[in-house]
């Protein structure tokens, strides 16, 4: 149990200091040096040290604070403590990206959908482990913990596209909302293909007329379970089965393989579920 809950822990700090990363050089090389504001405390951020000597790695933690504070009773200790820590690391890679990287200025467009991608993916690794570099990340996070049926970029790109209007009135630059929400939409798209990635998994339907020869091969070569349904032929009026499993995707052509060994005669079509809840996936 120790030794679990050991690895559990070092998993959450090796994906805090990844993602954080992530963000961190997705702001300082792709998005601050072109003045986009990817929406959210980041967004607020850049614009803010537009207009006043303070660095965007300051006004962040400045910003994030009173979020914090409001998180302190909706989020568990375990999310909160990664929440600030992750604050304090995004902090440092900002700073650390801007002396250590250079700054992309050659095409506004590509740094939208670069930096909006980076800091995408940055987010959405640490959405896995409920975790997020605080600010708006955070608050859709909270969201999240309110609304769990919903989309977690779409919460994301909602509340970050707000900040881009704020940002456009202090840049005074329409370009700014039009790049900003290019980035916006890239990073809110990689976090849904991650959120969705973790339990993408393939659906398959086989119409057979050997529903047990079909079963024991899934069962003992493939280790999924099964579910098979009493059916008969539209046209013929035949007595069939149809047997359904889920499966990864990454063992998809394995088990297309194992079912067309057990009946060669098999109707057989897959389709895509972006979420599977129960054993041997994603547990409730």
């Amino acid at each position: 149990m120790k030794d679990s809950k050991g690895k559990e822990i070092a998993m959450d700090l090796l994906v805090s200091v990844i993602g954080s990363a992530l963000v961190g050089i997705g702001l300082s090389v792709f998005t601050v040096p072109n003045d986009i504001a990817p929406g959210g405390v980041s967004g607020l951020a850049t614009a803010l040290a537009f207009i006043t000597p303070i660095r965007v790695s300051i006004w962040t933690v400045m910003l994030n604070v009173p979020l914090l504070l409001g998180a302190w009773h909706m989020l568990g200790r375990r999310s909160l403590l990664y929440t600030l820590l992750c604050t304090g690391l995004l902090s440092m890679f900002i700073e650390l990206s801007d002396a250590l990287l250079p700054s992309y200025t050659n095409n506004e467009l590509l740094a939208a959908i670069y930096g909006g991608g980076i800091m995408g993916l940055g987010v959405g690794i640490l959405f896995l482990r409920d975790i997020s570099t605080g600010g708006t990340d955070l608050l859709a996070l909270m969201l999240k913990k309110v609304f769990p049926n919903a989309n977690s970029g779409r919460l994301l790109m909602g509340v970050d596209t707000a900040v881009v209007f704020l940002a456009v009135l202090i840049f005074r630059d329409i370009d700014v909302a039009l790049y900003s929400i290019v980035a916006i939409m890239a990073a809110s798209r990689v976090i849904d293909l991650l959120a969705q990635g973790v339990d993408y998994a393939k659906v398959i339907y086989i119409v057979t007329d050997r529903g047990a020869a079909v079963t024991e091969a899934l069962n003992t070569q493939t280790n999924r379970g099964s579910t098979v349904i009493p059916a008969y032929g539209g046209y013929t009026g035949d007595g069939k089965q149809v047997v359904f499993t889920v499966t990864r995707r990454v063992v998809l052509a394995q088990t297309l393989r194992v079912i067309k060994q057990a009946d060669p005669k098999a109707f057989t079509f897959v389709t895509d579920s972006t979420e599977v809840h129960g054993e041997g996936f994603k547990e409730d």
